[in-house]
């Protein structure tokens, strides 16, 4: 049998090869999309040496045409996608009196526009299979705003409803769609270098204080084998030691 094929829309150094990872010890041909394709090479060599198909493409999300030529290559010459994972950041601290409309737009255009675009483009292949599953990555910024974070959190909060109506709308078709949200620090240098800014030493946290991308990629794997009579839609991951 055709082993199927995973495609990870915002495939970055943290989650993003985590869940390439998973995918590909358990057996998947991996497709891995980010803006900077340079950067996909070290993970595509890791992959390969054990054995995994894996394909790397140049992917602005953000970019209608773009998202278009990608879906319809892969499906063209590597086969039926399977699951999409959508795992686009866009986590950056603005004040507001420092966001720009520009600076808006873009965050908006990474967390919620191009989550838009990525999940249109996988329902037009999956509706017609009759079969499929797309995922997102959300934050604690799906579900509350903070201090300084005002157009991470808008664009998140869209695409965490953007979610919940795909789920309603392509549940009945069989597509299974779920929204993952990551309340918490997640273990990578871009989260410890903000700790060291605050003042605080990461190395001094207390066990469990931060999530692991491997962790992530668990949970993503999880979500892929449920069966259509127990679909979880929505799923909030919290390390032990995260207050909320």
């Amino acid at each position: 049998m055709k082993a199927p094929i995973v495609l990870i829309v915002g495939a970055g150094d943290y989650i993003g090869a985590a869940i390439a990872k998973r995918f590909a010890e358990g057996g998947f041909t991996v497709c891995m999309g980010r803006r900077n394709k340079d950067k996909l090479e070290p993970l595509i060599k890791e992959l390969r040496v054990i054995g995994c198909q894996v394909h790397g493409y140049k992917f602005d999300a953000r970019d209608e045409e773009v998202t278009k030529q990608i879906f319809k290559e892969i499906e063209d010459t590597v086969g039926p996608i399977d699951l999409v994972i959508f795992n686009v950041g866009g986590n950056v601290y603005f004040p507001i009196l420092e966001t720009t409309a520009r600076v808006f737009r873009k965050v908006w255009e990474m967390t919620c526009f191009s989550g838009f675009l990525t999940g249109r483009e996988a329902a037009k292949y999956m509706v017609p299979r009759g079969r499929g599953k797309i995922f997102f990555t959300g934050a604690s910024a799906s579900i509350r705003g903070k201090l300084g974070y005002s157009a991470f959190s808008a664009g998140k909060a869209g695409m965490r409803m953007l979610s919940q109506s795909l789920a309603r709308e392509l549940g009945p078709k069989n597509i299974h769609v779920a929204h993952l949200i990551i309340d918490a620090g997640v273990d990578t240098e871009f989260v410890r270098e903000r700790i060291r800014s605050s003042g605080r030493d990461p190395q001094a946290l207390e066990p469990d204080t931060l999530m692991s991308p491997q962790s992530v990629a668990q949970a993503y794997w999880m979500l892929y084998h449920q069966t259509r009579d127990g679909w979880t839609h929505e799923l909030d991951l919290r390390p032990f030691g995260e207050k909320w």
